[in-house]
């Protein structure tokens, strides 16, 4: 068969306009330089990471767990599981992250997970009490490592998880109490207190942890579909009330309460009447859309952090829309795609936070764990930001009024015999 030049020369034209076209193809790039996509310097990235906390954990596994059988040619996997690994098996606590059954022993940790098992303060679909079970268990599934940050959070910071906080079923105040109590304790250790929940309410009482341990001032960051800051609901603080009782904290300023996401058919207009009168700042979910991901962080870190030390994230599963997370107490359309939900949290976790909440996870509700899926990775992200920016431990110089709770006394160990069994 004949060429493009042969049949232009066949024809009597000119085939130099021809060989021209041929001549640039060939000399296109059909790709861009490969140094200057973020694939490329993430693979350069990995390199630098240390890997000695990923060896000791291996290490600690044969201790624990026994080496394994003579057939195993990974001499690094243990007969009894152990660790991170395999994702599948194990007692499963945030990332497979220590658990510290004594919580004193938080203060050995940049920062701790706490389940918050309460939704006494639904008013529509309950189920968000098993919301830290739910997290917890599909959190397995993530390793510490992200590729495209470049950051490794066995290896770059400490992390335990201390279980859950112990609610009381049906009586809100005192689960309140209860809330508060355990989120001053890790805050006044100097570990970054990460609350999981749970339905909206316990936001009031974690932020109250928080503000009794210093005289400094807090700002909020709220992402939500619901402004949540009507005094009452039903007669009582419930998750649609935490912000109201929040800002009536003495150092917590209404007007440093940014809420981004709020829209939509679900925002009781009571909570408009108070957002006004209080003067606080919402971004809608229009807004985010208009200025991009990057001018919403922007403005609200400019009026949040107005004039306080420090800043408080709370993150509400249903900020991101309903097709995506199914598994919650108030589903709503039209909120964030999970891209724009994590880059905002992480954007605002890059100027550190002192403490984070992420509620409203309802496990009856969820399909295939992609809920709890996701609020995985919104903590693991706004994580990742604060290692990244160096900002871990960055609310440590404001805990200048600490709590000191007491513990009981107990001798030995439970279950256990004062002696082990002899065989024989």
């Amino acid at each position: 068969m004949f060429s493009d030049l042969h049949r232009a020369e066949a024809r009597g034209r000119d085939p130099r306009s021809l060989r021209q076209r041929h001549a640039s193809r060939e000399q296109r790039h059909h790709h861009p330089d490969l140094t200057k996509l973020a694939g490329w310097k993430a693979m350069r990235k990995e390199a630098e990471l240390p890997e000695g906390r990923w060896a000791e954990e291996r290490a600690w596994a044969l201790r624990m767990g026994l080496t394994g059988a003579d057939s195993i040619e990974d001499k690094s996997i243990p007969t009894f599981a152990r660790g991170e690994l395999p994702h599948y098996a194990g007692i499963n606590t945030f990332l497979k992250a220590p658990y510290t059954e004594d919580v004193l022993e938080v203060a050995n940790y940049d920062a701790t997970v706490l389940g918050i098992p309460f939704d006494g303060g639904t008013t529509y679909r309950p189920g968000t009490r098993f919301g830290p079970q739910g997290v917890r268990k599909i959190s397995a599934l993530y390793t510490p490592y992200n590729y495209e940050t470049g950051v490794d959070l066995r290896e770059q910071m400490t992390l335990c998880d201390a279980g859950d906080v112990f609610t009381i079923p049906a009586n809100i105040e005192k689960s309140f109490d209860q809330i508060s109590r355990a989120v001053s304790h890790v805050f006044s250790s100097g570990s970054l207190p990460v609350m999981i929940g749970g339905d909206h309410s316990i936001g009031f009482p974690c932020v109250r942890g928080i503000a009794e341990c210093t005289s400094k001032k807090i700002g909020i960051v709220h992402f939500d579909r619901h402004a949540d800051i009507q005094e009452k609901d039903l007669d009582e603080r419930m998750h649609t009330t935490p912000w109201f009782h929040s800002t009536n904290l003495p150092n917590v300023p209404a007007k440093n309460l940014v809420q981004i996401g709020i829209g939509g058919w679900q925002v009781p207009r009571e909570a408009v009447k108070v957002a006004r009168e209080r003067e606080t700042n919402i971004i809608t979910m229009g807004d985010m859309e208009k200025m991009g991901i990057d001018k919403t962080i922007e403005m609200a870190l400019e009026m949040a952090w107005d004039g306080v030390d420090m800043v408080y994230m709370s993150f509400d599963i249903d900020s991101i829309d309903c097709g995506f997370v199914p598994g919650t107490g108030w589903p709503e359309p039209g909120g964030f795609l999970p891209r724009e939900a994590l880059a905002l949290a992480a954007g605002v976790a890059a100027e550190g936070i002192c403490g984070l909440e992420l509620v409203e996870v309802s496990p009856p509700y969820d399909t295939s764990d992609i809920t709890a899926l996701m609020g995985t990775r919104v903590i693991v992200d706004v994580l990742g930001s604060l290692v990244a920016h160096g900002k871990m431990g960055a609310h440590k110089k404001h805990i200048d009024k600490p709590v000191s709770l007491p513990h009981g006394e107990f001798e030995g160990k439970r279950w256990s015999n004062s002696e082990p069994h002899k065989v024989g």
